[in-house]
């Protein structure tokens, strides 16, 4: 009895020692692999030879946390394009309206020029400067907005009249342009949690982007589906390609590929983040040749 007991602890013993072993190996292995990928010899994920279900739990997630970093990096990369892009674009339109500036001021300190041609040439210096103020008006907003602690007053906002009087202020730019917009909102009034200065904006920028890139037509409506309450702008955009939609609410993006006085590229991208500000969301749908601009607020009874 003694003798199987001596055998049988042997035994154990000799199990611990080869596991033991195998263990240890198995560490060694996997401290290779991470050598690996930290100095970016192989991007291959940790994996396990040894079962050992501690063992695995660990390399699971090591693996997870190689994916984070990954994502981290990917986004990291991503964040420094879009900076990059966004000082290209930002660059390209301020020097612009700058080299114009500037052109002109040389010609008015010209004796030979005419009364006339010094009022024109005043005219087009003031437009240049406008268009630079509200480039950098609106590039600075949109930073502001994307802060994380970007202020915001919460309160019970009546979308039917507000949205009516937003839409009544660009009455004189409507006629300019000879459009008559249809607009449709329901009898009841519908009520949303919101910013109302924010709100504002959002239709404002949504409402000048029709105005400014449709090719004849301008619909606004406003409707309730379940416990949602929909703002759609829509516009007719011949010239508009289906390529173009993924890219609209990126700064500076022209559909029209463009670089025009039309507009700073902002407007989109300053509605788009008010809206995630404000719990919402703000997305672009194409139906044919009408581009629809499509905002979303839960309701607030």
């Amino acid at each position: 009895m003694t003798f199987l007991l001596t055998v049988l602890i042997l035994l154990v013993l000799i199990f611990l020692l080869i596991r033991h072993y195998f263990l240890k190996k198995e560490i060694k292995r996997t401290a290779l692999q991470l050598y690996e990928i930290n100095r970016e010899i192989t991007s291959k994920k940790i994996n396990i030879h040894f079962y050992d279900k501690d063992l695995e739990k660990l390399a699971e997630e090591i693996n997870r946390q190689i994916d984070l970093t990954k994502n981290a990096q990917a986004e990291k990369r991503s964040s420094e394009n879009e900076l990059k892009q966004a000082i290209s674009y930002i660059s390209h339109d301020i020097r612009t309206p700058m080299t114009s500036i500037l052109g002109y001021i040389q010609f008015l300190e010209s004796d030979e020029i005419t009364k006339e041609l010094k009022h024109e040439y005043t005219g087009i210096i003031k437009n240049s400067a406008k268009r630079l103020k509200v480039l950098l008006e609106d590039f600075f907003e949109l930073s502001l907005i994307e802060q994380m602690d970007y202020p915001l007053k919460y309160e019970r906002v009546e979308l039917n009249s507000l949205a009516l009087d937003v839409l009544l202020g660009f009455y004189e730019e409507f006629n300019q342009r000879n459009l008559t917009p249809d607009i449709h909102t329901p009898e009841e009034d519908l009520f949303i949690y919101a910013d109302p200065s924010a709100v504002k904006r959002v239709i404002e920028n949504l409402t000048m982007n029709a105005l400014r890139y449709s090719t004849g037509h301008v619909t606004i409506q406003l409707s309730q589906e379940n416990q949602s309450i929909y703002l759609n702008v829509c516009n007719s955009a011949n010239h508009f390609e289906e390529q173009d939609l993924p890219h609209l609410f990126d700064r500076f993006y022209k559909a029209d590929h463009t670089r025009t006085k039309k507009g700073t590229g902002l407007g989109l991208p300053i509605a788009k983040s008010l809206m995630e500000k404000m719990n919402g969301n703000l997305t672009a749908e194409l139906k044919g040749t009408q581009i629809i601009m499509r905002c979303e607020w839960k309701e607030h009874s």
